[in-house]
């Protein structure tokens, strides 16, 4: 979903404070932080160096990307609606060079550049449903601020990339609707030729794919959501919401995130080829912890729940020659003043909304009170859009959102590996006080009733000759880290997590001093945007990752050293693989949920 901002006044606040404290040198990497590993891990992860833009819960910090030749970080800061431009020469010691303005009034929400510093970033207006724009800038310029031009794409631009030969931006336009659902705009690809030269685009060079063929009765694949104001005043291209996207070769593929499915591009022809669907997890045969209110740590498959995978952020990568899709499972509700999807499993009760079947799922009238008690999983965060049987009045099933997991497919969509329950399994045993706690607030089991972890950032990098997954926890934090080289038999390697639970940001939210003096000391604050930098890039030699955080507003620098033994100098270098987020010559952007 495109950015909230709840936290802007007091964000303002914290940050006009900042000149009347005194903040330590990398007080964003804190003292101790949360690690685990398998036995003989192949990398480690070590926090080294952080940017702190000293705003709180204001998203200072989404959208990354690295130039190499200038050595040069692009941060999105949609707080101030401008891309911060840092100095990565030494990573350990990042420093603001420069921004560059989207102009007044407007977001940007994504980033990305080229090899020869040619950065683009999109603008979404002050209102979210009129067309958006691309801007063009030299990443590299000396003193940044300069936009070299800018060109019209589709509504709520919400993700660029750049192909792999530098030859086309791509953008996701998400096209959500209105708060009141007055008006939809249709979501759409905008398929940008770029000029060889550091100038901007010209219209003529933008081209739209868009997603009207699939508004003729059953060209729409099933499991494809469309639902809300359609039959109503909406159409399915007005209903299917690009977020993210990854290139590889001639084609680009696109997250339709609430519609739960991948649009496959042509890039050439600026077309959709496709639309194929991701699918459910079972939770009967996939344990989770449903429960924020059974006080304990409670990872289960007795509860019927069926998990919506709506992935963000994605990425592809080439094995045998055949490519694979990777996806963060994020999860993501329509919760808008005009029509809303989201309730709590309790409130199936009949009064508010039609109840559970009597037969439900083959559970006994027992069975089904304790499923909807606040013991149970009736605090869970259900779709109302499915499961209703209409001519029994009731619901024969249930779906809530995210998989809490990651997901690797082939791209005719089928699904070759799923995290299952990993990250919560991994999580529990590295930090058991703060179990599926959520970002700005230290807690236990503050988000089981509403997508555990969160995985909502991903990246992907080569280290020899092993191919990584580096995927960020929105709501407890940490990179999680997978070898993906065999896609089918993905591997768990390694969890860092940069934060201090002993500060509780929201503790201090009406407090703008209070918040200055804590904010460095918390680390790193909801993990938004990453991007993996290989060794032959990186101005200290070694494979990067690059991790925006939205919350805490701090860009983190993370080193990712190899351990393998059998590896030489040479082969350690590394190389960014084709994702979104992963390929150095784009650095894509997804935008940050609700």
């Amino acid at each position: 979903m495109s950015i909230r901002r709840r936290g802007i006044a007091i964000a303002a606040a914290a940050a006009t404070s900042l000149a009347l404290v005194s903040v330590p040198a990398h007080a964003a990497i804190v003292d101790n932080v949360y690690e685990d590993s398998v036995a003989n891990p192949s990398v480690s992860l070590n926090a080294i160096g952080s940017y702190e833009s000293g705003v709180f819960d204001a998203s200072a910090a989404e959208i990354v990307a690295f130039h190499a030749d200038s050595q040069r970080i692009l941060t999105v800061n949609a707080q101030s609606g401008q891309i911060d431009v840092l100095d990565a020469s030494d990573p350990t010691q990042l420093s603001l060079i420069g921004s560059v303005s989207g102009g007044e009034g407007t977001t940007i929400n994504s980033v990305a550049v080229r090899e020869d510093g040619l950065a683009v970033a999109t603008v979404e207006p002050a209102n979210k449903t009129d067309d958006g724009e691309l801007i063009f800038f030299d990443a590299a310029e000396a003193t940044p601020g300069i936009v070299l031009g800018r060109v019209g794409v589709g509504a709520l631009p919400d993700a660029v990339t750049i192909d792999d030969e530098g030859t086309y931006a791509l953008v996701a336009n998400e096209g959500e609707p209105a708060e009141d659902y007055s008006y939809d705009p249709e979501g759409s690809v905008s398929v940008v030729e770029l000029n060889d030269d550091l100038s901007a685009s010209t219209r003529e060079q933008v081209r739209t794919a868009d997603f009207q063929a699939f508004n003729a009765e059953g060209a729409l694949p099933e499991g494809v959501h469309i639902f809300g104001q359609v039959g109503d005043s909406t159409t399915v291209a007005q209903n299917l919401e690009p977020e993210y996207i990854t290139v590889s070769g001639d084609k680009a593929y696109v997250s339709l995130q609430e519609n739960n499915a991948i649009a496959v591009i042509d890039i050439a022809t600026a077309s959709v080829d496709k639309i194929w669907p991701l699918g459910y997890v079972d939770r009967t045969e996939v344990p989770f912890d449903p429960s924020d209110r059974d006080g304990s740590i409670n990872i289960t498959n007795k509860f019927p729940f069926k998990s919506i995978r709506q992935p963000d952020s994605i990425g592809s990568y080439e094995v045998g020659g055949q490519t694979y899709i990777v996806t963060a499972n994020e999860g993501d509700a329509r919760d808008w003043d005009g029509y809303s999807e989201e309730a709590r499993l309790k409130d199936l009760n009949g009064v508010k909304e039609p109840a559970l079947c009597e037969d439900f799922q083959g559970m006994t009238a027992e069975e089904i009170e304790f499923f909807q008690s606040d013991a149970g999983a009736g605090r869970q965060n259900i779709s109302l859009a499915f499961g209703y049987n209409e001519e029994k009045d009731c619901y024969e099933e249930v779906y809530n959102y995210g998989a809490r997991s990651f997901s690797i497919f082939t791209a005719d969509g089928t699904l070759v590996y799923d995290s299952g329950s990993d990250f919560e399994e991994i999580t529990a045993k590295t930090i058991p006080d703060f179990f599926n706690s959520n970002h700005s607030e230290s807690n236990f089991e503050g988000r089981s009733d509403d997508k555990g972890p969160e995985p909502e950032g991903l990246t992907l990098g080569v280290i020899g000759d092993r191919t990584y997954a580096f995927v960020g926890f929105e709501r407890i934090g940490g990179i999680i880290v997978y070898d993906i080289t065999d896609p089918a038999n993905a591997e768990y390697v390694t969890y860092a997590n940069n934060r201090d639970f002993a500060i509780s940001m929201e503790d201090f939210e009406d407090d703008p001093v209070a918040t200055a003096e804590n904010l460095p000391k918390a680390g790193d604050l909801g993990p938004e945007g990453l991007a993996f930098v290989a060794a032959k890039d990186s101005p200290n030699q070694k494979n990067l990752v690059i991790v925006g955080n939205e919350v805490s507003g701090t860009t983190t620098v993370w080193q990712v050293d190899d351990l393998l033994d059998d590896q030489d100098d040479d082969s350690n270098e590394g190389s960014a693989q084709s994702s979104g987020s992963s390929n150095l010559s784009s650095g894509s952007s997804f935008g940050s949920s609700k």
